[in-house]
């Protein structure tokens, strides 16, 4: 009887994991989890790709800073550094190297000549440099020159008639030059030292006998890790030593870190970054709304499955753990191709980005790896489970009556936990509050203004459309259509929403690469100037500008520059004491560089009050120096120029970008002449290369000796070379995500496919040519498509404004071609996303479909 019973007994059905498994492969092979996946993946690759970058570039970036300072911190002082500093340096174990720099007269003898020339001393320990190599024109890599040696910048010894081998002299010693510097590490891209260097050993220093009590000197010592990875020793270092410094009051000190070595590439590198991470923040959010989309379409096509399910005597509970752990393995899978994808593409970066760095990357880590597969799996569960849950409340009656079970809104409480999942992901991505909520935000926002127009949208045509019905000379094919969409208002808004979500993201990219792009050209353009050219006497003016033209040089910078000391803000005397923040300290303890002009520089933007030419009060002040000493408009200052008192009020700040490569001021004059005040010229030109003429560089020092002439076209060179790199990799990462948003367009308008299968079969049995179909779908799709395009361009160009203005720090230009640009662009994207989604729509049988909706 048992064996009886146990022949007659149903089959056992297969374990929740084999169903799930089984699931998974059928629907794999049938192509229903391709988008998805696909979506998933590619978000994941664009996430780990710029988080691999970002962590590898950062360790690189240190290493390079870290030669550019010439160790891994500097302390920089205008004293002799303090024994108890020196001290806890050794007692950290790190390795120091002392230098200390001054301006002075360096001679020829007087059998060369007797020539002078203004020199940018510089001492050296024998340890120097830390970090990086002294290179010299002959291809030696050396450290400090041996005593009774210098090295030599070739301006030096242009100006002073000498040659390598010879004798120069230095205050009352007599050094012989030994080599001519073709690289300094550690001289940085600003213009502290406008003169040409003299490199001489620190053991030589007190026999020129040139530092005085009164000589203005830096000293500098600069501080390394004995050890690779040993970093936390300097950053103690640091710690103590600015609490030392505190403590003891010892004034005119700082510290430099790694990441003030290079500040006008770390602008660049900074901006690319973030907009690195914009874009992986916009692939996500893409992919979320590609998978919300792929995953209704998903359920809705499984849910006669498993009504069926549900009539052979599946529980509930059985096909939700079946359906989750489908798309959890689903997520997994995805998630891990995209990791090794991004891992793949963040390679590609690297290869673009190899210039900057002089030595090999870090090994990639695994936190970005972690944060891919958990935003994989953030997107999946929490846009994609929702409606995939609601499958397994399907009622079985849905078999013979299609009207049941339809999906609902979803679980608020599974769609929220997988929300903020999300939104958690993408904060710890942006790497920026700012950037973080601007982009989420602005979304979150951009989504309800888009539903909210298209369902007014909808209501007007609701209204136009009987109108049209009953006038004449109106298409067949215009009135099906408007009414087709008039008919399902909630459709609609859906479809128009996501198809907008991805067309901003598209046009926001476009906007933001295009004009970040062009700030970081227009920051340093291709005629920007390589020369600099200080202490121009005001009668050498004519002569002086008169060679540049002669030369060919049109387009050059040419201000005043005036040496003043602050004396006092609306009235009360300013001192060191009177602020806490120790670079205002330092800026009022020294003089400014000041000047005039009667018409705004064109390399400064105006950032608050009016510019008014030859306003004879009037004071334009830059607007960090305004923040740091704590300025504003209507304030009153006054400057000692050479024991004149001069001053006004402040009436504009303006915006300076100080890696421009171009003359800047901290205090302007809106006037066109101040003859009352002692001043010289200073000057910036593209040097001319004309084959076979002499360089003008030796023609200026030959007939205006007094000059100092800075060449920085290698820093220009190198700003250059970066921004290209940093353009390519930009350029790739946006190429990689327009397919992310190109998926988004694939996923709305297909998750409309069997609607409008059953609807175009029911008008093809009633009569509704091909011809007529094809038509309707055609104007339908371009007018859903325009409507979602010119919103998205609209709300591109808002936030577009906000991001450039408070996250990426350059001017936006307003540009009203967009939403009409952006219009066009979604009518063309959404019809040729229509085409291939819905190919084949119009060629079902008619029978199949009808059977199939009823």
């Amino acid at each position: 009887m048992n064996a009886s019973h146990a022949s007659t007994s149903p089959p056992r059905p297969p374990g929740v994991i084999l169903m799930a498994w089984r699931q998974l492969w059928r629907d794999w092979r049938a192509g229903e989890l391709r988008l998805l996946m696909l979506a998933v993946g590619l978000a994941v690759a664009a996430l780990c790709a710029v988080g691999f970058l970002s962590d590898r570039m950062d360790g690189g970036l240190r290493r390079d800073a870290a030669q550019l300072l010439g160790g891994d911190a500097v302390l920089v002082s205008d004293q002799p550094t303090p024994a108890e500093l020196s001290g806890l340096a050794t007692g950290l174990g790190l390795r120091q190297a002392r230098m200390v720099n001054f301006p002075s007269m360096a001679r020829a003898p007087e059998a060369a000549g007797g020539q002078s020339r203004l020199v940018a001393i510089k001492a050296v320990g024998g340890a120097y440099p830390l970090r990086g190599s002294l290179l010299l024109t002959d291809g030696r890599k050396v450290g400090a020159p041996k005593s009774g040696e210098v090295w030599a910048d070739a301006q030096v010894l242009e100006a002073l008639n000498l040659h390598v081998g010879q004798t120069i002299l230095v205050g009352d010693a007599s050094l012989r030059v030994a080599g001519l510097i073709a690289s300094e590490p550690d001289r940085g891209a600003g213009f502290l030292n406008f003169a040409p260097r003299l490199m001489l050993a620190d053991e030589d220093l007190p026999a020129t006998g040139l530092i005085q009590p009164a000589s203005r000197v830096s000293y500098r010592l600069a501080l390394a890790a004995s050890t690779e990875g040993a970093n936390a020793d300097v950053r103690q270092f640091v710690r103590q030593a600015n609490a030392l410094i505190e403590k003891s009051g010892w004034r005119g000190m700082r510290l430099d870190s790694l990441e003030t070595g290079r500040p006008e590439m770390r602008q660049t590198l900074d901006r690319a970054t973030k907009f690195l991470k914009l874009v992986a923040m916009l692939s996500a959010l893409l992919a979320a709304v590609a998978v919300a989309l792929a995953a209704r379409d998903f359920a809705n096509r499984h849910l006669d499955d498993c009504a069926m399910l549900r009539v052979l005597g599946q529980p509930q509970r059985r096909i939700a753990w079946a359906y989750g752990l489908e798309f959890a393995s689903a997520g997994l899978l995805a998630s891990g191709l995209g990791v090794l994808a991004g891992l793949g593409l963040h390679y590609a970066f690297v290869a673009l980005l190899s210039g900057l760095f002089d030595v090999s990357l870090p090994a990639p880590g695994w936190q970005p790896a972690l944060m891919g597969l958990g935003l994989g799996l953030s997107l999946l569960l929490g846009f994609g489970l929702p409606p995939i849950l609601q499958l397994a409340s399907v009622p079985a009656l849905r078999v013979i009556r299609r009207d049941l079970g339809g999906l609902k809104a979803g679980s608020l409480l599974v769609l929220a936990a997988g929300v903020l999942g999300f939104a958690a992901i993408l904060v710890v991505l942006a790497g920026d509050a700012l950037l973080g909520l601007i982009a989420a935000g602005g979304f979150a926002l951009a989504v309800a203004i888009f539903a909210l127009l298209a369902w007014a949208a909808v209501l007007l045509l609701r209204r136009l459309v009987p109108l049209s019905v009953n006038g004449s000379g109106a298409p067949r094919w215009l009135l099906l259509a408007t009414r087709q969409v008039a008919a399902r208002p909630s459709f609609v808004v859906v479809q128009v929403s996501s198809l907008a979500v991805g067309l901003l993201a598209l046009a926001l990219l476009v906007l933001l690469r295009t004009d970040l792009i062009s700030s970081w050209r227009s920051a340093t353009p291709k005629h920007a100037p390589d020369r600099f050219v200080i202490n121009i006497q005001p009668d050498q003016g004519a002569a002086f500008q008169a060679q540049l033209k002669q030369h060919g040089v049109e387009r050059y910078d040419w201000f005043p520059m005036i040496r003043g000391r602050l004396l006092s803000i609306n009235g009360q005397e300013i001192k060191p004491q009177s602020f806490k923040d120790e670079r205002a300290q330092r800026l009022v303890e020294r003089e400014f560089n000041l000047s005039h002009s009667a018409t705004l520089p064109e390399q400064n933007q105006l950032a608050q009050g009016a510019w008014q030419p030859n306003e004879a009060e009037g004071l334009s002040v830059e607007e960090g120096l305004a923040q740091t000493l704590g300025l504003k408009l209507g304030d009153q200052l006054s400057f000692d120029v050479a024991g004149v008192t001069v001053g006004g009020r402040i009436s504009s700040l303006r915006k300076v970008d100080w890696s421009s490569m171009r003359v800047n001021f901290f205090v302007l004059f809106p006037r066109a002449s101040m003859p009352d005040l002692p001043s010289t010229f200073v000057a910036a030109y593209r040097s001319p290369l004309v084959p076979g003429a002499a360089p003008l560089d030796r023609e200026l020092a030959r007939d205006f000796p007094n000059i100092t002439v800075v060449d920085v076209s290698a820093q220009l060179n190198q700003v250059q070379a970066v921004l290209d790199q940093v353009i390519q990799a930009v350029q790739l990462l946006f190429a990689f995500t327009l397919a992310t948003g190109l998926l988004v367009l694939l996923a709305s308008v297909g998750s409309t496919r069997e609607a409008r299968t059953r609807e175009f079969a029911l008008m093809r049995a009633l009569g509704a040519s091909g011809q007529l179909l094809a038509q309707v779908q055609r104007a339908e799709l371009l007018g859903v498509g325009a409507l979602a395009g010119f919103l998205a361009g609209a709300v591109a160009v808002g936030l577009g404004a906000v991001l450039a203005h408070f996250v990426f720090g350059f001017a936006w230009q307003l540009n009203l071609w967009v939403p009409l640009m952006s219009l066009v662009s979604g009518a063309l994207l959404a019809q040729l996303a229509g085409w291939w989604s819905l190919r084949g729509v119009l060629q079902r049988p008619v029978m199949q479909s009808l059977r199939e909706a009823s």
